[in-house]
């Protein structure tokens, strides 16, 4: 697996559990203390993430829509993006070198690798401040261990380390944060890419063949 696959691959978990995370807030509304997890507004935020099994962890940039419906995550050189539509629940891959995407629909969903899931338990444990932005900290529960997260009134994830619902451990951390406007456009493949699909061959150097690939 070439470097490219390898960041493709973590920033792609990033984008799945930041979902996953947004979806798991909404449905929790009215059982008890929680954090927000989806984002109040518009917001871009830089992140240093390492999923499970990552020797080193790589920096993330992601934009979020108001209220998290979707996401885009890019590597820092902006060779590859990801895009999360939570609603239609797809996914979309870019290559901006090769200028093609592909679009599927996850086969059990966009799941998390390592942050909250609905039969988590949380535990307010109060407040730090990271990337300059106070935020309250959780102790979260699970089958599998203990988690901490500190997430910003206004439903910004600022930090996340510990085991998830299904025992995958990870962690991130901002680094920057960015509130304003992320316009509708940057959650669409550009007009003149090609649009790749399981039959067809990808371009020489294309890229991401990993797991983070449709199957």
């Amino acid at each position: 697996m070439s470097v490219f696959d390898v960041r493709n691959a973590a920033l792609l978990s990033l984008a799945l559990s930041m979902t996953a995370g947004a979806a798991t807030a909404l449905a929790q509304e009215g059982t008890g203390a929680h954090p927000r997890l989806s984002p109040a507004r518009d917001v871009t935020v830089v992140y240093s993430v390492q999923p499970e099994k990552m020797p080193q962890p790589v920096q993330a940039i992601v934009q979020f829509k108001a209220e998290g419906d979707k996401l885009r995550i890019d590597s820092p050189d902006h060779a590859g993006s990801t895009i999360l539509d939570r609603p239609a629940q797809r996914v979309t891959l870019i290559m901006h070198k090769q200028r093609v995407y592909t679009s599927f629909a996850p086969k059990h969903g966009l799941r998390n690798p390592f942050m909250l899931d609905m039969s988590m338990q949380y535990a307010p444990d109060g407040t730090a401040t990271v990337a300059g932005l106070v935020c309250n900290k959780w102790t979260i529960t699970t089958t599998h261990g203990k988690a901490a997260a500190c997430v910003t009134e206004d439903g910004v994830i600022l930090s996340e380390e510990g085991v998830d619902a299904d025992g995958l451990h990870g962690k991130l951390e901002a680094q920057k944060v960015t509130y304003g406007p992320v316009a509708d456009t940057q959650f669409q493949p550009p007009a003149d890419y090609q649009q790749i699909t399981a039959q067809m061959p990808i371009p020489h150097g294309a890229g991401p063949q990993s797991s983070a690939a449709p199957r």
